[in-house]
């Protein structure tokens, strides 16, 4: 990225949005200045300028909450900046995942975008999960455990299903199958590879 080539504004300022490279979730907005954006580069970690203390900030510098920085592209005006980032902790300052929380859509009664819009919702929470680590999840736990135990726990489901197909069980069958798809993207998630990557794939086979 060429510095030279971004406009900032008339104090001097950026605003970047800062995205999970991985889940695609936007975590929060914050500003950038020219010496804040050369660190930045330099650093592959993010760090901003703050309005109300009018400092620097390297994000996570006293929190542990770094945002190792994946890619950096500027827009069409080029007045904004996207940074796509890997997270080693909430981006909130409440301690929320995402700055981006609250929703003003009512969830329950806005339709379904899509059939298999839960498989990006999935994707978000394990996101997330794998950011926070919050006790007491199931989830968080297997994080930590590492690759090994997912991997365990993968070949067990998928054990489970061949089970439950030569049972000849839909029912059973479905369960079975959500246990290992979600086993699946939590290890996809845990190595770093988007589902995406493997959409892709599925996609450049089938053509």
């Amino acid at each position: 990225m060429n510095i030279d080539e971004i406009k900032f504004d008339e104090k001097g300022l950026v605003p970047a949005i800062v995205q999970d490279a991985q889940s695609r979730a936007v975590l929060t907005l914050a500003y950038m200045n020219k010496e804040s954006l050369q660190m930045t580069l330099d650093k592959r970690e993010t760090v901003f300028y703050s309005r109300s203390r009018q400092e620097l900030w390297h994000k996570g510098a006293t929190s542990g909450n770094t945002q190792k920085v994946e890619s950096l592209h500027y827009d069409c005006d080029q007045d904004a900046i996207l940074v796509q980032v890997t997270p080693a902790g909430p981006a909130c300052h409440k301690g929320d995942y995402s700055c981006f929380g609250e929703s003003v859509v009512n969830e329950k009664t806005s339709p379904k975008a899509e059939p298999y819009a839960i498989l990006d919702q999935l994707r978000d929470v394990l996101a997330e999960r794998k950011a926070t680590l919050p006790e007491g999840s199931y989830t968080s736990q297997l994080f930590q455990e590492g690759v090994d135990r997912i991997a365990k726990k993968i070949g067990e489901e998928a054990g489970e299903v061949i089970i439950a197909a030569k049972n000849n069980d839909p029912d059973e069958l479905s369960m079975e199958s959500a246990d290992l798809l979600f086993h699946l993207l939590l290890l996809l998630t845990d190595r770093g590879v988007s589902l995406e990557q493997v959409l892709d794939v599925l996609e450049k086979r089938h053509n």
